[in-house]
């Protein structure tokens, strides 16, 4: 038995118990809280906590079922590398530490699995060992250490309280200033894991990860981790923080998917729509529902994992080409991958009665019964349009268009494993929202808007589907909108910048600076004056004495006239 079918059926065991357990808790209301006691420091007790309810117990089954899939698609996508054992242990940590920061009520075992996701990340951001991966790497490392750093302060702070327990904390938490201060650090540690503004530039980069990992990091567990802590947290956040925050996720919404429009990599566009994803669970967590953001946690990493799974199965078959430029027509070669994928793009626009609509629908009608700026409003909304027009513009590049790559490469949809792996998903993306809708909310929302108002998601979708063919069509007669307008273009598609910010602006007067520092100082008068010049003096000297010590006859007698010449004087 190979160790990705094994680590599958263990995976997919839990995953299956976890889920029956989770709905015992739910019918029964039940919460239970495990407490270990570790160590005892100056009347602070360090203990290890596990927390199990209903929510926990849900996501960890999601986390366990997603990954299962990830692990059994990997064996064949995975075929023929030489550290294929040591790639699934590696995801197997990776889960597992998502794992530790779920049933953690404890700032200090949070940090345990809040370490080792940016560990293990970047372990496996770096795998395939190149100068790419390796940058790609030292980015997301780097800002997850911001994140870390964050957590590891809430902790210093908490020892104010004789407890690290932040779920005893939380309804005090809101009243006491510095209890505040706890959920600002937790806000920023949250802002650099969910890769929100000014953070975002890792999401894309990380990307240099093999494709089973992109599906895992991105659906469930790196990215989403952020979210999970700060729903854990909501009941403590002031009304000054949570506006703000607001802001950050929606400009982060709009910033991303707006760069998916002008971006041409496969793997970065489903990426892009990652982070406009998590800035929606973001903001309707910040408007004061925990609940819809946990939703659609749940619903967005089901559809984002089966995307990136048949995103893998495309790069697979076109000879490791990411590239949507080069793929066409690939609905007539690998029909059920396209199907897959496409559902999938369905769910991710959020088309009626597949489970991305579920979530997103009713975010939307939330929102709009809420009362809040027009700003939001038209934030909000350009957001969902801009959704359908990348996703459109993706599957018209790669699916309908014409045979750009295809008479050159030798495409099926042979790969049994890795069809059999996405379709273990499928059933789950489009039904999967209506079960869960049906078991998270006891009582159903009541949404009530005028027709207007209701109708304005399709006119959104039918707007950004325009768009989205405006953008994309292309042939030999026609020119592409984008390339009229190419510093324009550039500006959006580096996510505004934000890019060049988090490399190029923070290398870059660091390097000039010691460029001037080795030119003016270490090569210069200095240099001149200082040791070099001791060298050359000893250098001349030495050449001096070499030339008395050649034993010539003519140096004798000139030693001896300038010894007659001294005596004399």
């Amino acid at each position: 038995m190979s160790i990705c079918f094994f680590m599958f059926i263990f995976l997919l065991i839990f995953s299956l118990l976890f889920f029956w357990i989770s709905l015992y808790f739910m019918m029964m209301d039940l919460m239970i809280i495990l407490e270990y006691e570790l160590m005892t420091l100056n009347s602070n007790i360090i203990m290890m906590s596990i927390l199990l309810d209903w929510m926990s117990l849900l996501f960890m089954s999601f986390v366990l079922f997603i990954s299962s899939m990830v692990i059994y698609y990997s064996e064949e996508y995975m075929y023929g590398d030489l550290n294929l054992n040591r790639f699934i242990m590696l995801v197997f940590l990776f889960v597992m530490s998502m794992m530790f920061l779920i049933i953690s009520p404890n700032l200090i075992s949070i940090l345990l699995g809040w370490d080792g996701l940016g560990l293990i990340s970047y372990c496996l951001v770096i795998y395939y060992q190149n100068n790419k991966s390796l940058n790609a790497g030292m980015l997301t490392a780097l800002s997850n250490r911001i994140g870390d750093v964050g957590i590891l302060m809430s902790i210093a702070w908490m020892m104010n309280y004789g407890s690290w327990n932040f779920i005893f904390y939380l309804d005090y938490m809101i009243n006491d200033f510095n209890m505040q201060i706890i959920s600002y650090f937790v806000v920023l540690s949250a802002l650099t894991k969910s890769a929100q503004i000014p953070f975002s530039s890792w999401l894309p980069a990380a990307m240099a990860a093999p494709t089973p990992v992109s599906s895992l990091v991105h659906s469930s567990t790196l990215v989403t981790a952020g979210v999970y802590l700060l729903i854990r947290f909501n009941f403590c956040f002031s009304s000054s923080l949570m506006l703000m925050m607001l802001f950050i996720s929606s400009m982060t919404m709009f910033m991303s998917g707006l760069g998916a429009n002008f971006e041409f990599d496969l793997k970065k566009i489903i990426a892009l729509s990652t982070l406009s994803q998590l800035g929606l669970m973001m903001s309707i967590l910040f408007l004061g529902d925990y609940k819809l953001a946990f939703f659609h946690l749940l619903t967005h990493a089901l559809f984002k994992a089966l995307l990136f799974m048949c995103a893998g199965c495309m790069i697979h078959n076109l000879m490791n080409c990411q590239d949507i430029r080069y793929m066409g027509s690939l609905i007539n070669i690998m029909p059920l991958t396209c199907t897959f994928f496409n559902i999938s793009n369905f769910s991710l626009c959020g088309l009626p009665f597949l489970s991305g609509f579920y979530s997103k629908d009713l975010i939307l009608e939330f929102f709009s019964m809420t009362y809040l700026n027009m700003f939001m409003y038209i934030i909000f909304y350009i957001s969902i349009g801009l959704t359908v027009s990348y996703s459109y513009r993706l599957c018209y590049y790669s699916l309908f268009s014409l045979y750009n790559f295809y008479p050159y490469s030798n495409l099926n949809d042979q790969g049994f494993i890795m069809l059999k792996g996405m379709s273990g998903l499928i059933l789950l993306v489009i039904f999967g929202g209506s079960i869960l809708s049906w078991i998270i909310f006891p009582t159903s929302y009541f949404i009530c808007l005028p027709i207007g108002m209701k109708l304005m998601v399709i006119f959104f979708i039918v707007f950004g589907l325009l768009l989205g063919y405006e953008f994309s069509n292309f042939g030999y007669n026609y020119e592409l909108k984008s390339m009229k307008f190419l510093s324009l273009s550039l500006f959006f598609s580096s996510m505004l910048n934000m890019s060049i910010l988090s490399t190029y602006f923070v290398n870059y007067y660091f390097l000039k600076l010691s460029s001037v520092y080795y030119k003016n100082v270490d090569l210069g008068w200095m240099e001149y004056l200082g040791s070099q010049n001791l060298y050359n003096n000893i250098v001349n000297n030495s050449k001096f004495n070499q030339i008395l010590f050649n034993n010539s006859l003519k140096i004798y007698f000139i030693l001896l006239l300038v010894f007659i010449l001294l005596l004399i004087i």
